[in-house]
C-alpha cells in the first residue's frame, strides 16, 4: 500500500509539473548527447592511434632535379647513391622492419587515387620524388632512422608520419574536449533546472507535504516522490541522448565514414553501448543529490 500511494504521487507529480519536467528532459538529453559526443571523439582518437601508429612510416625523400633541398645541390639521386642508401637503412634492421622503394610516378599516383579533389593531384607529378618508405618495429625509433641516413648525399628529407599524424590526433582531441566543456555547461544548467524544478514542486505542494507531515509521514516518505520525479525525466533525457548518439555512430561513421574512408579504423555502436550505462548511471546520481540537496535546504520536513 505504501509502494503504491509513492507510485501515485510520483505519477500526480509529473502531470502537474509537465512542463517543467519536458525541461529536464530536454536539457539532459542536450548535455548528454554533447557529453557523448566528446567521449566518442576520445574514443576515435584511440582507435585511430591503434591503427595508424602500428603503420606509420618513415620516408626517405631522394633527390630530383631542381630540387630546393640544399644537400641534394640541384642534381638528382643517381643510381650508386640510391645503393647506398638502401644498404645503410638495411644495416638498421631490426629497428627497420620493411624498406619499400616508391617512384616519383607511384608516389604520384598513389596521391592521385587517395586525394582526387586536391590541387597536386591536377598539377603533374613534378611535385613528388622517389623515395624509401620504411616500417618502424617501434613508431618512436624514428631519430635512429633520422640521424643515420639524413644528410647522406642523394637524400633530400626524411619525414615521419608520426609527427603529423600527431598534429592530426591533437586537433582532434581539442574538438572532443570541446565538446565535453561545453556539455559540462549544459549538465550545470540542468542542475540549475533541476532545483528549479523542485522549489517550485516543494512551494506547489506545500499543503500536501504540512498534512503529510502531520499525519506522521517521514523525511524518506515526502521526499521520495520529488526526487524520483527528477530521476525519471533526467533518464528519459540522457537515454534519448544515447539513442541519438548511437543513430549519429551507426549512420554517420559506421554507415558512411567507414565506408568512404575505407583506409583508416572507426569507432562503433558497440563504444556507444560500453559508454551509455555510465553516463545514466552519472545521471541517476547527479538527479538524486541535486534533488535531496535542494529538498533539505526548500522542504522542511
Amino acid at each position: 500500500m505504501r509502494l503504491q500511494f509513492l507510485l501515485g504521487e510520483i505519477g500526480n507529480g509529473l502531470r502537474r509539473n509537465l512542463s517543467m519536467a519536458v525541461s529536464v528532459v530536454i536539457v539532459t538529453m542536450i548535455s548528454m548527447y554533447l557529453l557523448g559526443l566528446g567521449l566518442m571523439g576520445q574514443r576515435q582518437v584511440d582507435t585511430m592511434k591503434d591503427y595508424w601508429y602500428d603503420r606509420v612510416q618513415v620516408t626517405v625523400l631522394l633527390c630530383a632535379e631542381k630540387t630546393r633541398y640544399a644537400n641534394c645541390a640541384g642534381q638528382a639521386t643517381s643510381e650508386e647513391q640510391r645503393a647506398t642508401i638502401k644498404q645503410e637503412l638495411e644495416s638498421l634492421r631490426p629497428t627497420v622492419s620493411e624498406i619499400f622503394y616508391e617512384s616519383r610516378a607511384e608516389a604520384f599516383g598513389r596521391f592521385k587515387e587517395t586525394y582526387k579533389n586536391s590541387p597536386l593531384a591536377r598539377a603533374g607529378e613534378s611535385y613528388f620524388a622517389d623515395s624509401y618508405r620504411v616500417n618502424l618495429a617501434d613508431p618512436n625509433k624514428f631519430d635512429i632512422v633520422a640521424s643515420s641516413v639524413k644528410g647522406m648525399p642523394g637524400v633530400a628529407d626524411v619525414q615521419d608520419q608520426k609527427k603529423l599524424l600527431e598534429k592530426f590526433f591533437t586537433f582532434m582531441n581539442t574538438v572532443s574536449w570541446s565538446a565535453i566543456a561545453l556539455s559540462s555547461l549544459m549538465v550545470l544548467a540542468a542542475v540549475m533546472l533541476i532545483s528549479t524544478t523542485i522549489r517550485q514542486a516543494a512551494f506547489s505542494r506545500r499543503r500536501e507535504t504540512g498534512i503529510m507531515r502531520l499525519v506522521g509521514a517521514s523525511n524518506f516518505t515526502i521526499r521520495f516522490p520529488f526526487v524520483m520525479e527528477t530521476v525519471l525525466a533526467s533518464v528519459v533525457g540522457a537515454g534519448l541522448a544515447m539513442v541519438m548518439l548511437w543513430g549519429t555512430v551507426k549512420y554517420g561513421v559506421v554507415g558512411f565514414l567507414s565506408t568512404t574512408l575505407t583506409d583508416t579504423a572507426f569507432i562503433g555502436e558497440v563504444d556507444v553501448l560500453s559508454v551509455a550505462p555510465i553516463v545514466i548511471l552519472g545521471v541517476v546520481l547527479l538527479a538524486t543529490v541535486t534533488s535531496w540537496v535542494t529538498l533539505r535546504r526548500y522542504l522542511r520536513v
